[in-house]
């Protein structure tokens, strides 16, 4: 991610982690994370790593279902509420990963992929896909149903935050590249931006 980049979307969050700890999560949402954690524990994974992590409220779900979860975040104050609800948690860039391979049985990404440049996306993929031991699973959602890329005039943050947004299809074509798909859903929520949906995948490390 370009520097400029980075730091404007680590203040937009660094400066909304306490408001955004006390907002309500949509039944939506939690709906997509329970539908995870019940094929978590159908295949018996308990190594799970949350990408973009935020206040750590997705993780403490996982957490305390069992799941031995690791928290990664771009903003120190949102690595920092995750550290106070007992989670695992560093500050890292998705794009510069430090774990060995194969470190993880599974990984959760909720809205936060969508800040990469278009170009990094493939990359980041790959580099999952590389700390995602084989057969492992990778929930990835995410914002999108139009091709955008750049700051969101609609956005509620200060600073506005850097959104990269696919088309279903292209969505899908870059993902296969790295993962299998197992299920793509677009869903459409209600008092979003009409040209947005929400697109929600799962998928896996092949084994081979």
């Amino acid at each position: 991610m370009l520097d400029d980049s980075r730091e404007a979307l680590r203040q937009a969050y660094d400066n909304s982690a306490h408001a955004r700890d006390r907002a309500d999560l949509p039944e939506w949402k939690r709906l997509e994370r329970s539908v995870f954690l019940s094929r978590l524990q159908t295949d018996k994974l308990k190594k799970l790593l949350d990408i973009g992590a935020g206040t750590g409220r997705d993780a403490l779900y996982f957490a305390e279902a069992g799941c031995d979860v690791t928290c990664i975040d771009l903003s120190p104050k949102m690595v920092e509420l995750c550290r106070k609800k007992g989670l695992k948690a560093l500050v890292m860039d998705v794009s510069d990963l430090s774990f060995p391979a194969s470190a993880f049985d599974a990984i959760y990404s909720m809205n936060s992929l969508l800040h990469l440049p278009k170009a990094e996306l493939p990359a980041v993929l790959l580099e999952l896909r590389r700390v995602l031991k084989p057969g492992g699973f990778f929930y990835f959602g995410t914002y999108g149903g139009y091709d955008h890329a750049g700051i969101y005039d609609n956005d509620d943050h200060t600073p506005h935050r850097f959104f990269s947004f696919y088309e279903d299809a292209h969505l899908q074509r870059i993902v296969g590249q790295a993962f299998e798909i197992l299920e793509f859903r677009a869903l459409e929520i209600a008092g979003n931006d009409p040209r947005i949906r929400f697109q929600s995948l799962l998928l896996q490390r092949p084994h081979t």
